[in-house]
């Protein structure tokens, strides 16, 4: 399948990777529960993939159970079948049934996590493409079991229509839960968190970008604000740069947002990844994918410095 990647309150946090630099590191001693968590890759991945974010999770905070839903890299090939669907070739493709394997791969976790921790709600953690195929599955499934949605790197909203070059890689998947699933929402009941990465910016195929090169930091980072502060360091990001890199990432970028000169993780741009009405956040510094990462040069969204700036939402 060709898809590629892949509010009464609209919470707007953003926080550079130095903003929780003093955070404390033994958040897992705390006298906070935790919930049991339950992890669904984005596209391409699989399970083994996350076998470290889980151990972190489970060692170093103290979930009691983690889950990740059991896909395999060639689970992908079934995403074929959308190409006998009309749908597909009109752009109008919608989740069910083509995904209907992913879904119940989610609910077969669920299930799990639940029986390793009962008696309680549980977290939702959907890398990339995972994330919004976790609102989807919310919708069909229902929210009883779900207190907590963090999406990390994940796509939310669909590429803006008329954009010349811009081709929907989702084939429609995007409308269709732009449309169809509910609202975001940060109440005690149900919270959205939308954690994006600021790693490159990307850079227009031809001619020269006007964008500045601005981090955002919370003007109160122990309180979900809807007001944000914005600062010229970006130290812990690439820069611009008119070099072949920034323009490949741009084009990518393209492709999701409409734009190639923003800022994103290396593939989903940092507008694209948060959404109204949830807690949104953005690192710096933090790369897409766990395929290709390194904890120390080039970290993603499961390192062991950045899980640390968003596990609270876990443990509370």
């Amino acid at each position: 399948m060709a898809f590629s990647l892949m509010s009464p309150f609209t919470f707007m946090t953003h926080c550079s990777s130095s903003s929780y630099a003093s955070a404390p590191s033994n958040l897992g001693t705390s006298t906070t529960t935790a919930r049991p968590a339950v992890i669904l890759p984005g596209l391409g991945n699989n399970t083994g993939d996350y076998g470290k974010l889980k151990a972190i999770l489970v060692k170093e905070y103290g979930v009691p159970a983690v889950v990740v839903a059991k896909v395999s890299r060639i689970d992908w090939l079934r995403n074929a079948a959308g190409l006998v669907d009309p749908n597909y070739w009109r752009g109008t493709l919608k989740p069910r049934p083509v995904l209907d394997w992913y879904f119940n791969r989610i609910n077969e976790a669920v299930l799990q996590a639940k029986e390793l921790a009962p008696g309680g709600t549980l977290s939702l953690i959907g890398h990339s493409a995972g994330g919004w195929l976790a609102r989807v599955y919310l919708e069909e499934f229902g929210l009883s079991d779900v207190s907590l949605l963090l999406t990390l790197g994940t796509p939310h909203l669909p590429p803006p229509k008329g954009v010349s070059g811009v081709i929907d890689q989702t084939r429609g998947l995007l409308y269709y839960v732009e449309k169809h699933c509910r609202k975001a929402v940060y109440t005690p009941q149900l919270k959205y968190v939308c954690v994006a990465g600021r790693y490159l910016q990307g850079a227009p195929f031809f001619g020269k970008s006007d964008v500045e090169i601005n981090s955002m930091v919370p003007t109160d980072s122990s309180q979900p604000s809807a007001e944000a502060v914005l600062v010229n360091d970006m130290s812990n990001s690439v820069p611009i740069s008119k070099g072949f890199r920034a323009r490949f990432v741009g084009q990518g970028y393209k492709q999701v947002c409409g734009r190639a000169d923003v800022w994103g993780d290396g593939v989903v741009p940092e507008e694209s990844a948060h959404l109204d009405g949830a807690l949104n956040i953005s690192l710096d510094g933090v790369y897409h994918s766990p395929v290709g990462s390194d904890d120390e040069l080039r970290p993603w969204y499961g390192s062991p410095a950045i899980v640390e700036q968003w596990v609270q939402h876990l443990l509370s």
